[in-house]
């Protein structure tokens, strides 16, 4: 007999009780999670301010846009609020189906689920539930692989593979730009002869811009320059590569007087260029490790030629 849903809906039972034991009506309950919602809103649209309030609030949460697993923007709003050493959160369920389980007594994060609803009117339509999310550190399960490591130029290899627009090396570009994105050509203009570092963000840089020119989009460069910035710093932490020469006190200038609502797709606009431009270069990693390639361990050459010509050695008469 299969006893879950009974305890579960004995526990939900229990949280919508009464400290005296009453069972909350259908109007108290729903005023309930009204009041979760506006109170888990509010700390999202604070968090937002607070991430501009100078270079080390916006960094810290860049870096936590770095680290954790791709999340909506409001998630990483929340998740930074309640604990930014998370990395990897999951509800219950999500980790079950993983085949992990959380420890015993560990205490889950506020997090938005997307789900589905129907209206009176029978139609259904997309909303958002309240759960507990748990972090990968909370859980317990077979040790996952660590991350692959990867040279600044392998990073860059991929980066022009897999690139959104071509790549051209250009000896025309004005004093002190890297790298630029020119919409009529569609075409991203690199300086050549730079080191790593400075060829790896401004590539970056410039693919964020590529990314906001979308067709219908009003694209104009300097509408996007600040997050595009901020997406090249997320992708260079990504891959832990050195992020000291970035500074964000401009970006903080640029975005002071804005309300919670337009920090926040401000920081939607920074992940979703970040996060397109970490999918194509992780694809390009997937390729390059497809590609027959010898290694350490290969036969050697001299040897196995040796072993061929004794095996084709003709039998004597």
């Amino acid at each position: 007999m299969d006893l879950s849903k009974m305890i579960k809906n004995r526990e939900a039972e229990q949280q919508e009780s009464q400290p005296d034991g009453q069972r909350l009506s259908k109007e108290e309950y729903a005023a309930m999670k009204k009041a979760e919602r506006e109170d888990l809103w509010a700390r999202v649209d604070a968090q937002a301010q607070e991430v501009f309030r100078d270079d080390t609030a916006i960094r810290g949460f860049l870096d936590f846009m770095a680290r954790c697993t791709p999340q909506s923007t409001r998630n990483l709003l929340i998740l930074y609020d309640q604990n930014p050493e998370i990395t990897h959160p999951r509800t219950f369920e999500k980790w079950k189906e993983a085949g992990r389980s959380v420890r015993t007594g560990e205490t889950g994060y506020a997090f938005f689920a997307d789900s589905k609803y129907e209206r009176e009117d029978g139609t259904m339509a997309n909303g958002y539930e309240i759960l507990k999310a748990f972090d990968i550190s909370q859980t317990r399960g077979p040790q996952p692989y660590p991350a692959q490591p990867h040279l600044p130029e392998e990073v860059i290899a991929a980066m022009i593979e897999n690139s959104p627009v071509p790549l051209a090396l250009s000896d025309q570009l004005p004093q002190g730009v890297q790298a630029q994105y020119v919409p009529k050509q569609r075409t991203i203009y690199v300086r050549n002869g730079m080191d790593e570092m400075a060829t790896l963000c401004a590539i970056a840089r410039e693919q964020a811009h590529a990314s906001f020119d979308a067709v219908g989009a009003g694209y104009y460069r300097q509408a996007y320059a600040a997050q595009s910035y901020c997406a090249a710093y997320v992708v260079a932490q990504k891959f832990g590569l050195d992020t000291s020469g970035f500074k964000f006190d401009k970006v903080c200038q640029s975005c002071a007087g804005k309300d919670a609502q337009e920090l926040r797709a401000f920081l939607s606009d920074v992940k979703r260029a970040a996060y397109s431009i970490n999918r194509e270069v992780q694809r390009g990693f997937r390729e390059m490790e497809q590609a027959i390639q010898p290694d350490e361990f290969s036969v050697d050459k001299g040897k196995a030629s040796k072993a061929a010509k004794t095996e084709k050695q003709p039998e004597s008469r």
